[in-house]
């Protein structure tokens, strides 16, 4: 059996691909004429587990999305306390090329802002590093988030240095108030280099989910960052990740997240998942329209908003037993996106006898990806020649169609299972 989960991704990239409002970024030339229809999305599990399609092998530069690696990396080269001498982890309310700081402590307000990225860059390998090794740094930690090489793009870091003057006015603020040290023609470069490290969607999802997951790389398992600088990326991404737009971005969709003009966009659920789409054309403040309209959906419809509370439990798999020709899965708790992809994953590794049996007594609900991850499974199990069949006493999950008009074996009375000894925990 297939997992039906990348099909699912190409019908939400048809829904969004029609929508052509926007604009390229064009105040960089190299960005001006990238492709304006490129689309793509990628989401990489806790568990290390990708699912991707559309043009997720076209690369780009990653722009602003580096800001919350660059972040947590100087978190973990010097510490919490260290990095907030030099900036905050308050939102701006600004856009994020303002030239501005606290007035209370002349640090940048965040470093999701350019004024706080130019510092927070200017720390990795420590203040009296040269450009080029700072930026070697940088790629070699991007490369271990990424699980593979990433280099620099030097041919478009050029073309973003030819309009850097409001970089450089924010580094000479920066070096008047002692929060740089370095010349600011090199601390721009070595900043614009940072951004025009060269990425895929799958990339990124895979960085996002190795922050999701605790600073654990979740296919190398390199243990790139501590779980407290993890956690505190995460939490000044989801304030002000999104700019002057973070907070009605985390009201409305409830992903920590962040954006970059190349039509890049990251987000990270904790514990759970990383995901980035790709799509150049921007809406006004710099966000990639197809982007955040595939975020939305992410959000309302596979109930990826942080903030849900949908009685999720540990483990979506509560015993996995086989005997007399039959698999007996028993499920509990509410059964999402995270839920059913587990559950499914499971029936991949697994040997499954002739018949399959969905034991739903403990599930509390299904949401509408959960549903339809679910039935899709069985129904690819039926095709694969087994059997399938449903103890639905409370009729959690109506009208199971499997979406051909046939539908399982609807059981009235319990799976009898003799023993107890396996259980599938949910990563």
């Amino acid at each position: 059996m297939d997992m039906p989960i990348t099909d699912y991704l190409d019908e939400i990239l048809d829904e969004v691909r029609d929508n052509d409002n926007g604009e390229v970024a064009d105040y960089i030339p190299e960005l001006a004429a990238a492709n304006p229809d490129r689309l793509a999305v990628s989401l990489c599990t806790t568990g290390g587990h990708m699912y991707s399609t559309g043009d997720d092998d076209i690369e780009f530069t990653i722009q602003s999305i580096s800001k919350p690696f660059a972040y947590a990396i100087a978190l973990q080269e010097l510490g919490i306390a260290e990095v907030t001498k030099v900036v905050g982890m308050e939102p701006s309310g600004e856009a994020f090329n303002e030239l501005s700081l606290d007035k209370d402590t002349n640090r940048p307000m965040n470093p999701m802002i350019n004024a706080g990225a130019i510092a927070v860059n200017q720390l990795i390998n420590g203040s009296d590093s040269s450009v080029e090794e700072r930026v070697d740094r940088i790629v070699d930690w991007f490369s271990r988030l990424a699980g593979r090489e990433l280099q620099v793009d030097e041919e478009f870091c050029q073309s973003e240095i030819a309009t850097a003057d409001r970089n450089l006015s924010i580094a000479y603020m920066l070096r008047n108030y002692g929060i740089i040290q370095d010349d600011a023609q090199d601390a721009v470069l070595s900043y614009t280099r940072q951004c025009s490290i060269l990425v895929t969607v799958r990339d990124l999802a895979m960085m996002a989910a190795t922050i999701a997951n605790g600073g654990v790389n979740p296919v190398t398992e390199d243990h790139i960052f501590d779980p407290v600088v993890s956690r505190h990326a995460q939490a000044v991404m989801a304030s002000a990740g999104m700019y002057n737009g973070a907070g009605r971005w985390l009201a409305a969709v409830g992903i920590p997240a962040k954006s970059g003009v190349s039509g890049g966009l990251i987000g990270t659920l904790p514990g759970q998942i990383g995901m980035a789409t790709f799509s150049p054309r921007l809406d006004g403040q710099g966000n990639s329209f197809r982007g955040v309209e595939i975020f939305t959906i992410l959000s309302e419809v596979m109930g990826m908003h942080l903030m849900n509370n949908t009685g999720r439990v540990n483990r979506a798999v509560r015993n996995w037993n086989s005997e007399n020709g039959s698999t007996i899965i028993q499920l509990q708790g509410a059964i999402d996106f995270r839920a059913s992809e587990n559950i499914l994953r499971g029936a991949i590794q697994e040997d499954l006898e002739k018949r399959v049996v969905l034991d739903l007594d403990r599930v509390s609900g299904f949401n509408r990806v959960g549903r339809r991850i679910i039935l899709e499974g069985l129904r690819r199990l039926t095709m694969d020649g087994h059997a399938t069949a449903l103890f639905d006493p409370d009729n959690v999950l109506p009208d199971p169609d499997l979406g051909d008009g046939t539908y399982p074996e609807m059981l009235t009375e319990k799976p009898f299972v003799t023993s107890y000894e396996m259980e599938v925990d949910t990563p």
